[in-house]
């Protein structure tokens, strides 16, 4: 069992609700800080109030096509670039879920790298994570997905937005998505993580980094 303090460093402390407030992001920045996370998850409208109140030590991650996955590929790069010239460290962007769930695998890679392109246009060193939504399919549509997601230059495959009525992170997908990419490519495993069990199971299944909102409860409850 990691410590801790080693299991905060694996947390993008969340909240991308759309009624979130100034006072809240800031609260959010203040207790991601006092429990050591990785980072905070916020939209993008977000980011540059973070760096200009002062962050610390915080990665500032936030979304693009969020939460439907839904626009063109140009509009996806265009959120993309934008939000890594507010600031932002890294960028978890959804999928084509139309395209993955027709097993269109040239589509979904296509809007992938051109998310993947004008990143990197503005500014070396972001961070690309790619939103499967993968409660919505089965192995292995998730596994496909995740082998054209690293071939489209993300960095990370991630499960979940959190808000699809289909579910959140689950053992399953993550030790699916292990298999295709493990060690090549990070895995984020978001959506529905509220206890340290769920955390624990996550993280033995292959997750390399977590999406939460439940970021105290979760190592209020980590065990010694």
């Amino acid at each position: 069992m990691i410590p801790r303090g080693e299991a905060a460093r694996l947390i993008d402390h969340t909240l991308l609700r759309r009624d979130a407030d100034e006072a809240e992001i800031d609260a959010l920045v203040e207790e991601g800080l006092d429990l050591g996370v990785f980072g905070v998850c916020v939209d993008g409208r977000w980011v540059r109030r973070i760096l200009d109140r002062g962050r610390g030590s915080l990665r500032i991650v936030t979304v693009c096509g969020f939460p439907t996955g839904v626009g063109t590929p140009g509009a996806k790069a265009r959120e993309a670039a934008w939000a890594v010239n507010e600031g932002a460290d890294e960028v978890d962007m959804v999928a084509d879920l139309d395209a993955v769930g027709a097993a269109d695998w040239g589509r979904v890679e296509g809007d992938i790298a051109e998310v993947r392109s004008a990143m990197d246009g503005a500014s070396t060193g972001r961070v690309l994570k790619v939103i499967l939504e993968t409660a919505a399919f089965d192995d292995r549509t998730i596994g496909e997905a995740a082998l054209a997601a690293e071939r489209a230059g993300a960095d990370f495959v991630k499960t979940s937005t959190g808000m699809s009525p289909a579910g959140g992170a689950t053992v399953g997908a993550v030790s699916v998505l292990d298999e295709a990419v493990g060690g090549r490519l990070g895995i984020k495993a978001s959506g529905g993580i509220r206890t340290a069990e769920d955390a624990v199971v996550l993280l033995d299944a292959g997750a390399t980094r977590l999406g939460t909102s439940g970021t105290r409860d979760i190592l209020s409850g980590w065990p010694a």
